[in-house]
C-alpha cells in the first residue's frame, strides 16, 4: 500500500485530489484475489463439463419425448450416484393439466446430499428442450472457437451439467459444511412444467437458497424477477346455416369472435408489466356456412400475480358484451406460470455474487424487472421466504433455433467459481 501523504489542515482542491487519489489506489490494492483451490479446480473441471455437456446434447429430449427423456434422466442419476447423493427418479403423480399438457410426462431426478451444516441450498434445472425427435442431425455437439455448439445447449443443458460438476466440485473440496444440497432436474419445463410444478414448489418451501441454472444471456446477467406467463382461451358459439340462401337463420360466430377481440384488444398495461396479447383464431369450415364456432387464444403477460387476477376478473366481465345477443361466449384463463418477484433475501445474495465475480476482475450484471420471459424459479418462489436467484447457468445464445444455440465457454471457469463460492460462504455464514 502505498505511503499516505501529509496532508495539511487547510483545505485545497490538490489535497482533495491527492486524497482522492491515494483512497483510488488503496481500494485496488485490497481488492479481494480468487480463492486459488476453488479457482484452480474450477479451471480443472472446465474440460469434463464440456464432456459432460457433449453426452447430454446427444440425447435428444424433447418435452413430449418419454423415451428421450428417461434416457437423460438416467444419464443424470448415474452421475449424481457416483457424487454420493441419495438419488431416485421420480415419475409425475401431481399433473396440473393446460390445455397442451401431453398425456405422458417426463420424469424427474431428484438427489439429495447430507451436509454436517444447516444450511439448505437447493440447485434446479431442467433436461427437456424445445425440439422434436430427429433434430440432433441438424445441431450435434461441436466446438468453433470459444463457443460450444449443440442442441438445446444453452436452453437448458448447460444448467444440468453445470450443477453436475459444482457438486464435483464440492466432493474434491472434501467441502460438506452445508445442511443439505437438493438436486431436482425436471422433463417438463419446456410446456410450463405441468407435471412438475408442485413438486418444486414443495422441496423449494424450507430452502434457504434456490439457484436456478437457466442460462445468463450473453452477459452473465442474475435474474431476481420473471414476468409470469397466462393464456386467454375465448370460445363463441353460434348457429351454422347457408351463407348465400339463409345466413339469417344462422348466428356468426366469427362476427361474435372479432367483437370481443377487440373489445379486449387494449387491456396491456405496459408501466405495470401486465400484456395480453390475441395472437391465435379459428372461425369456419366452408366457405358458404355461416360458421357455428369460432375461438381465440392470447398470450399474458404479468408481474404481479394479483395482475393476472385482475386480468381475468376483467376478461369475464368484457365478454357479458355481446354483439350478436344469442351467441354464447366462454372464457378460460390459465397462469401458465406465476412471476417471480424480487425480495430481499434475493437482492443480499445477487449482491454477494457481484462480490465474487469482482474478486475474477469481472463485473456482473442484477436485474430486478423481469423482460417478459418465465421459468421454474417462480414456482419455487411461491412459497418460500429464502432467496430464489435464477440465471445462474453459462452465457449463451440461439434458445429454441434449431442451428444457432451456443454456450460462451469462457464462462464455464467463472459459473462454476461462482456457484461453488455461493454454496460455500451461505454453508460457512460468511453471507446470511
Amino acid at each position: 500500500m502505498p505511503r499516505m501523504l501529509r496532508l495539511s489542515s487547510a483545505p485545497s482542491l490538490a489535497g482533495s485530489l491527492i486524497a482522492s487519489l491515494w483512497l483510488s489506489c488503496a481500494a485496488t490494492v485490497v481488492h479481494a484475489e480468487p480463492v486459488a483451490d476453488v479457482h484452480a479446480l474450477a479451471q480443472k473441471e472446465q474440460q469434463p463439463l464440456l464432456d459432460t455437456l457433449r453426452d447430454l446434447v446427444s440425447i435428444e429430449s424433447g418435452s413430449k419425448d418419454i423415451e428421450g427423456l428417461n434416457v437423460i434422466a438416467g444419464r443424470v442419476a448415474d452421475q449424481l450416484r457416483q457424487l454420493g447423493g441419495t438419488v431416485e427418479i421420480l415419475q409425475p403423480a401431481d399433473i396440473y393439466r393446460l390445455d397442451d399438457t401431453p398425456e405422458k410426462i417426463g420424469p424427474a431426478v431428484h438427489a439429495t446430499f447430507k451436509g454436517t451444516g444447516s444450511t439448505k441450498i437447493m440447485l434446479i434445472a431442467h433436461m427437456d428442450t424445445v425440439y422434436l425427435k430427429g433434430m440432433l442431425k441438424d445441431q450435434p455437439f461441436r466446438i468453433d472457437g470459444d463457443k460450444a455448439y449443440g442442441l438445446g445447449i444453452a436452453d437448458d443443458k448447460q444448467g444440468v451439467a453445470l450443477i453436475l460438476h459444482t457438486v464435483a466440485m464440492l466432493q474434491k473440496l472434501n467441502f460438506k459444511d452445508y445442511g443439505t444440497l437438493t438436486v431436482l432436474t425436471n422433463g417438463d419445463e419446456e410446456i410450463s412444467s405441468p407435471g412438475w410444478r408442485s413438486t418444486i414448489t414443495k422441496l423449494a418451501a424450507d430452502q434457504d437458497v434456490v439457484f436456478s441454472f437457466e442460462g445468463g444471456g450473453t452477459d452473465g446477467t442474475l435474474r431476481l424477477a420473471t414476468s409470469g406467463i397466462g393464456s386467454a382461451y375465448l370460445r363463441v358459439i353460434g348457429r351454422s346455416s347457408h351463407a348465400g340462401a339463409r345466413p339469417e337463420g344462422g348466428i356468426n360466430a366469427l362476427y361474435e369472435l372479432s367483437h370481443q377481440v377487440l373489445q379486449m384488444k387494449d387491456l396491456s398495461k405496459p408501466e405495470q408489466g401486465l400484456k395480453l396479447n390475441w395472437t391465435v383464431s379459428k372461425a369456419g369450415t366452408n366457405r358458404n356456412v355461416i360458421p357455428a364456432e369460432a375461438t381465440a387464444q392470447a398470450d399474458a403477460r404479468a408481474l404481479k400475480v394479483s395482475d393476472f387476477d385482475a386480468l381475468e376478473k376483467t376478461l369475464q366481465d368484457k365478454i357479458k358484451n355481446h354483439l350478436l345477443p344469442d351467441s354464447k361466449v366462454e372464457l378460460k384463463f390459465e397462469v401458465r406460470r406465476p412471476p417471480l418477484e424480487a425480495n430481499d433475501a434475493s437482492r443480499r445474495v445477487a449482491a454477494y455474487g457481484k462480490t465474487i465475480y469482482q474478486e475474477l476482475g469481472m463485473s456482473m450484471n442484477v436485474a430486478e424487472k423481469a423482460t417478459g420471459g418465465g421459468t421454474d424459479a417462480a414456482f419455487a418462489a411461491l412459497k418460500t421466504k429464502g432467496a430464489v436467484v435464477e440465471g445462474m447457468g453459462l452465457s449463451g445464445f440461439g434458445a429454441h433455433s434449431n442451428d444457432a444455440e451456443y454456450v460462451q465457454i469462457n464462462s464455464i471457469v467463472p459459473r462454476l467459481y461462482l456457484t461453488t463460492r455461493m454454496i460455500m460462504d451461505l454453508s460457512t455464514g460468511k453471507l446470511k
